[in-house]
């Protein structure tokens, strides 16, 4: 996320009495660990701070597991691996007995510390502890990413055996990640994020048949990430405990970190969001997937992210929101009343959320309902395991944060006997299940057992039973599917054959299709259908004129369409299509305000408005956007546009690039200005040579940056180099004090900062902070500095934000802007501070002060020593270029 649109300015943390709130106390007067008193729990649910690595010179951890000795084993992100003998609950000993571990390296040489950092997923099965690693070695003694498993061979209870079971070609935070026991004990589950090439496989239940699939006109991420990566993203596979053989389970993840079971074997996993995608079109949030054999979900680089509703993925069982997914695990095993034991719990790092998902079975899977289980300003969250006492154990950290490790356990009145036995399964999981027997590879009669399901209402049996006809010989079910004459089935199979058939058979395909009356089907079912004509164009071109006028004559006449999906499909392929009549019917939508506007940002802005004020490294750039956040489908539409040749009028291509110029006026995530300038660029290309100049003038080309991946900044920028100010550099830094500096280049540096979108100097700015003229009155040079670089130390209760917990066990965090005898109001967006929020005081169960800044650490990281002075002396002058800290200006200069 951007930090610089993320900055909320100085006095938020300066203009006070100087009240810690760091230090809380209970009722009793008794102050509490500051790590235990920012955490919000359920009710009847107790926390314990266990120890803190960085206090101990151990790093920041990011992997944890039990071995067979009860002792937790954990990784630093960066460093060593650890075990601990842990305290029992209630015990009087207080701290963990710690080592770190060792491989003996010879019989004549002494034993050394095991080389097995950037772990990032650990188990202990099979007497063994297999350890992910995601790091690209740099010299003989690092290991680089890959599968490794470590070994005790003399029963010393030390290891000295390491083997790698798998190179991996993938490192970074999308690398591999975690290693999970399979519900039945024999074999282990491995996932990775989309920056993992997926290596070679000796099975796969998802056939190794995929492409791209999108008829949407292709624009990477302007700012490069994953212009590289392909399909199919992110994976899971399954492996036996030597690593001999690997089968493909699932794919089309962005960046899952982790996956568990639940009692009846099904798999679920925490897929990321990509948040320079906020407010697009193709956004995805993070979100819970119930991972089913030879699953897909869609994950596209850049734009081509597949929508939820197409028939040839699955979608989510429930949408999170925003955030960086880091672990999953289900509550099998724990003391906790038996709604938690059979919930799947989710970690959030950026927002510090536990969210423990309900699971309700609805036909062959699942519906999830989420709750936030356990949460703290900050908690950077990485990752979680049930002990075998039966408590929850949870680590904070990565990217080298202070780490901390918790204990969870339930001290209520709710009975906490093992309920984790399977329940029966849904008729609907049973076929499911059935199905998915035929994903291994051609067995007799998995065609005729499979027709049948092709046209099922359940969306999860219907995705299982094409896999399953996609696994026997084509020549065995192709021509089945030119014969269907049930419509819902002839969908389903026309993508089966789409993928796996050959151009020879595209007529026949597209024949088919038009034979099917359009508006006899459901919306869902007119999906599924447009699915089959986009896949049978999209891998095999566009087809002979006869045809290609056959199929705009039969879609045509449905655009525009009643829900949003069916108009990105009809306008898309029809654009591909060249109709002549997509490039008027398209602008008409792109200057309408109605619409079912299903983007997930805009239907649950009140969700995200929770998240802003959590974590203002993370939150400011969803309050930018929901401050004034694009209509989603417009951009969709006006991209669609961007290749049209046919129907353009010269009213037509001036309204088309006006549209540009508007669409730069909105805020949304980092890539969206580069998004749009892509489109508008080609968009470009297709207009005449002589009439270049004023569209691209009309278009906004002047408000765009050189690199077109932003707007157009007139400031002053900071020269740099960049340097990450510490509170222990701030008295060499002005001991020779101020005077004589640069008036014009601090306030260049003001406005560079962005102090000036929240507050205002000299009747310049904005009012959503309070005004900074008399700053320097107040204040010494030193105290002012040392709010900047460590915000969070003291902060202002007029400034402060307050966590609201519900009775429904949710919490709302917020800005006390007022109150009524019924209501607190609160603000959540500083960017918007009077779009107030209502809390109904009878709902709400507790409150307490954040122990978080509303401005993040490092705002002055990009300047220099001489730039940090010349804002300095701004600040103190009060804008003022009279004042006397400027009297040796000339001098200066």
């Amino acid at each position: 996320m951007n930090r610089i649109l993320a900055t909320l300015i100085f006095t938020m943390l300066l203009s006070v009495s100087c009240e810690d709130t760091k230090k809380m106390e209970t009722a009793s007067g008794q102050e509490l660990d500051p790590k235990l008193a920012k955490l919000k729990l359920q009710p009847g649910f107790e926390a314990e701070h266990l120890y803190s690595p960085g206090d101990n010179d151990q790093g920041s951890w990011v992997a944890m597991a039990f071995d067979d000795k009860d002792r937790l084993i954990t990784a630093d992100q960066y460093g060593a691996l650890y075990r601990l003998e842990l305290p029992a609950i209630g015990s009087d000993v207080l701290t963990p007995k710690i080592e770190k571990l060792k491989i003996q390296t010879g019989e004549a040489v002494a034993d050394s510390i095991i080389q097995m950092g950037y772990a990032q997923g650990l188990l202990y099965a099979f007497n063994s502890l297999y350890v992910m690693v995601n790091h690209r070695g740099s010299d003989e003694f690092e290991k680089s990413s890959g599968l490794y498993r470590l070994q005790d061979t003399d029963n010393d209870d030390q290891y000295d055996k390491i083997t790698q079971l798998k190179a991996l070609n993938g490192a970074g935070e999308h690398g591999p990640h975690s290693i999970v026991l399979s519900p039945d004990g024999e074999s282990l589950y491995i996932i990775a994020g989309n920056h993992t090439d997926l290596p070679e496989m000796d099975a796969y239940r998802l056939p190794k048949v995929w492409k791209d699939d999108n008829l949407f006109p292709q624009v990477k991420d302007p700012r490069g990430h994953a212009n590289d990566r392909g399909a199919p993203g992110g994976w899971v596979a399954k492996i036996d405990p030597e690593g001999k053989h690997w089968e493909l389970v699932s794919a089309g993840f962005r960046n899952p970190f982790d996956l568990d079971f639940n009692d009846e074997g099904d798999m679920f996993v925490y897929d990321s969001d990509m948040e320079w995608d906020l407010g697009m079109p193709w956004y995805r949030p993070t979100r819970i997937c119930h991972v089913t054999s030879g699953s897909e979900f869609g994950w596209r680089t850049g734009n081509g992210k597949w929508s939820p509703a197409y028939p040839d993925n699955l979608p989510p069982i429930v949408n999170i929101g925003q955030g960086s997914p880091t672990n999953v695990v289900y509550g099998r095993g724990a003391k906790f009343p038996e709604k938690y034991q059979k919930s799947i719990y989710a970690f959030d790092w950026s927002f510090g959320i536990i969210y423990a998902i309900h699971l309700k079975a609805n036909g062959s899977s699942y519906d999830g309902e989420r709750e936030e289980f356990l949460s703290g300003i900050p908690l950077p969250l990485t990752d979680g395991v049930i002990g075998p006492d039966g408590a929850m154990y949870f680590m904070t950290g990565g990217r080298r944060l202070d780490s901390d490790l918790y204990r969870v356990h339930y001290t209520g009145n709710e009975a906490v006997s093992a309920a984790n036995k399977a329940s029966e399964l849904t008729e609907g999981n049973k076929i499911r299940r059935q199905l998915e027997e035929y994903h291994t590879g051609p067995k007799s009669g998995a065609v005729e057992f499979a027709w049948p399901y092709l046209n099922n209402e359940d969306r999860f049996i219907q995705y299982a039973a094409r896999i399953a006809v996609e696994h026997q010989p084509v020549n065995e079910w192709q021509s089945k599917v030119l014969s269907e004459k049930d419509p819902i089935t002839l969908a389903q199979g026309i993508i089966a054959l789409s993928r796996h058939g050959n151009k020879s058979q595209q007529n026949q395909m597209l024949n088919a299709l038009l034979g099917v009356d359009f508006s006899k089907l459901s919306p869902q079912q007119q999906v599924a259908q447009l699915r089959a004509f986009e896949l049978t164009l999209s891998r095999f071109g566009v087809p002979g004129s006869s045809i290609k006028n056959k199929v705009i004559d039969y879609l045509s006449p449905h655009y525009p369409a009643t829900t949003d999906v069916l108009n990105q499909m009809l306008s898309k392929t029809l654009a591909y299509l060249d109709d002549p009549t997509v490039a008027s019917k398209t602008l008409a939508l792109l200057e309408s305000n109605t619409g079912e506007n299903v983007d997930v940002m805009a239907n649950t802005a009140t969700e995200a408005s929770d998240l802003i004020l959590r974590n203002p490294q993370y939150g400011m750039d969803i309050a930018l956007t929901l401050k004034n956040m694009p209509p989603a489908q417009h951009t969709y539409y006006g991209m669609v546009l961007e290749d049209v040749d046919k129907g353009w009028t010269p009213e037509l291509r001036e309204k088309y690039f006006k549209w540009f110029n508007k669409a730069f006026s909105f805020k949304a995530g980092r890539s969206y200005i580069g998004f749009i300038d892509k489109a508008r660029k080609k968009a470009l290309t297709h207009v005449p040579k002589n009439q270049f100049d004023f569209y691209d003038k009309l278009s906004g080309a002047d408000l765009l940056s050189s690199s077109g991946n932003d707007l157009a900044v007139s400031t002053v920028q900071p020269k740099g180099p960049r340097h990450n100010w510490q509170v222990e550099e701030i008295e060499a830094l002005v001991a020779d004090g101020l005077k004589g500096r640069d008036f014009e280049y601090g306030k260049s540096m003001f406005a560079a900062t962005t102090c000036i979108t929240c507050h205002s100097m000299q009747g310049e700015g904005e009012n959503i902070g309070p005004d900074l003229t008399q700053l320097g009155t107040r204040f010494s040079p030193q105290d002012i500095l040392k709010a900047i670089i460590d915000p969070s130390d003291v902060i202002s209760d007029q400034y402060n934000t307050t966590v609201y917990t519900l009775k429904d066990g949710k919490s709302i965090v917020g800005r006390l802007m007022n109150e009524t005898e019924q209501n607190y109001i609160v603000s959540q967006n500083p960017y918007a501070p009077d779009q107030t929020r209502e809390i109904p005081k009878d709902q709400v169960v507790d409150t307490k002060l954040s122990s978080v800044s509303l401005m993040p650490p490092g705002t002055i990281n990009r300047l220099n020593e001489e730039e940090v002075k010349d804002l300095l002396a701004y600040l103190i002058a009060g804008g003022n270029p009279e004042n006397p800290i400027y009297s040796e200006t000339e001098a200066n200069n």
